[in-house]
Order: C-alpha cells, then sequence, then structure tokens
C-alpha cells in the first residue's frame, strides 16, 4: 500500500508541470509571457498581427492597427502573407516553423531603392551584407557586411541580397541576449506568386510591404504579433 501511494504522489505532483506553460526568460526575445506582451501593447502605438489561416498552414493574414485615444483601430485591410514551411511555432535554428509571440520591429531593409515618404530607418543590403544562421559563430543572429569568403567565415548565412529581401522589416526575435540553436534571420520580407512559404519569416507581395514600410513610423514603437 505504501508503494502504490508513493507512485500516485508522485503522479499527481507530475501532472501540473505538464500543464503549466514554461517561458523562455523575457529578455531572449525567443518568446513573450503574456505579461510581457502587454507591456510591449502599451508602449506600442502601431502593431501588425498575423494571423494563420485555419485552412492550410502556410498562409495567414497580416493586419494593420493604430492605438487611437488608448484603443486598437484597424488601419488597413486584410493582408495576405504565407508563414512557415511547418507552420508557427519555433523553437529551433532550422525548424521551419515561424515563432509565436509578441515582439519588437527592428530597421528596415533591402538591396531595392528606399521607397519614397518612407521616414522609417532602412538600411541598404549589398552583396557584402549577410546574416549570420551558423550557430556556433559568435555573429550568430547579427547583420554582418564582410568582403571575404563568407564560406570559410561561417558555416551558414543569409545573403541580404537574396531576390526576396528586396524589402524587408527585422522581425526582433531571440536577441538580449541572443541564445544560440533558438533561430535567426526571423524578417517580414517580399514574397512573389511563386513563394508558397517561408523557412520562418513572414512574406506578402511587394505592393502590401512597401505600404507598410511608408506607414511605420519608429516613435510608435511597433510591434508585430504573431498568434499560434
Amino acid at each position: 500500500m505504501k508503494t502504490k501511494f508513493i507512485k500516485f504522489f508522485m503522479v499527481v505532483l507530475f501532472i501540473p508541470l505538464l500543464i503549466i506553460p514554461a517561458y523562455p526568460s523575457e529578455a531572449s526575445g525567443i518568446s513573450t509571457s503574456s505579461e510581457k506582451a502587454r507591456e510591449l501593447k502599451q508602449e506600442a502605438a502601431q502593431m501588425i498581427v498575423v494571423t494563420p489561416s485555419k485552412k492550410s498552414k502556410t498562409t495567414g493574414t497580416m493586419q494593420r492597427y493604430e492605438k487611437r485615444n488608448g484603443k486598437w483601430k484597424k488601419v488597413s485591410t486584410p493582408m495576405k502573407v504565407v508563414i512557415g514551411k511547418k507552420g508557427t511555432g519555433k523553437t529551433k535554428e532550422g525548424d521551419a516553423r515561424t515563432p509565436v509571440g509578441t515582439f519588437r520591429l527592428g530597421t528596415s531593409f533591402g538591396w531595392g531603392t528606399k521607397p519614397t515618404k518612407t521616414k522609417y530607418p532602412f538600411k541598404k543590403a549589398t552583396k557584402y551584407d549577410y546574416w549570420i544562421d551558423d550557430a556556433e559563430s559568435k555573429d550568430y543572429n547579427k547583420w554582418v557586411r564582410y568582403k571575404g569568403n563568407p564560406h570559410k567565415k561561417w558555416k551558414s548565412f543569409e545573403r541580404l541580397n537574396h531576390p526576396l529581401y528586396k524589402y524587408g522589416v527585422v522581425i526582433r526575435y531571440n536577441e538580449k541576449p541572443i541564445v544560440k540553436g533558438a533561430g535567426s534571420a526571423i524578417f517580414l520580407h517580399v514574397k512573389t506568386s511563386k513563394t508558397k512559404y517561408t523557412l520562418g519569416c513572414v512574406a506578402t507581395s511587394e505592393k502590401n510591404l512597401i505600404k507598410t514600410l511608408k506607414w511605420l513610423d519608429s516613435k510608435k514603437k511597433p510591434i508585430i504579433v504573431i498568434k499560434p
């Protein structure tokens, strides 16, 4: 009887551990607790919400919002997007999933000409610009400008003069501190008619992305909310 009681007691203790959600450090940017998400939404005045489709794990919509008199108001019609090949819920490098959570937006960038009437920070991408996804490198999940042979410096990297990076916006996932192997190079970027999915980013048409770039305002501390 004593042995059975001990086993039962251990099971009872173990079950709650399975159902209580665990969040990584809020500072890491890998995931966001509900408290941190509320904090980001309170300080932001612009928000993009990405909602995956119920019919397809690789498609969805993004909707722009602005805070007016303390309330979020839609400022666009839903825009079609594609997301990770394996849907949402990124946990590690190379899992082909788009991260879920609330994240700040970083700089916009691209090899294309900066769109007119764009006030949001824009960083020109050249053939010497790379985003590093080599988890063993000190440059992991960072933008690096390098004129040498990238294959000798890193095991894996993204070329920022890639056709789909004509325009993009950095999604500030996995930073401060950067957790090695948790995922890198997460952007909102251009998709073409042939783009059926991403490997972790969110992609929309060039027309939609340019509209978004012209709308973004760094003073309004824009965020992106990616739903599961």
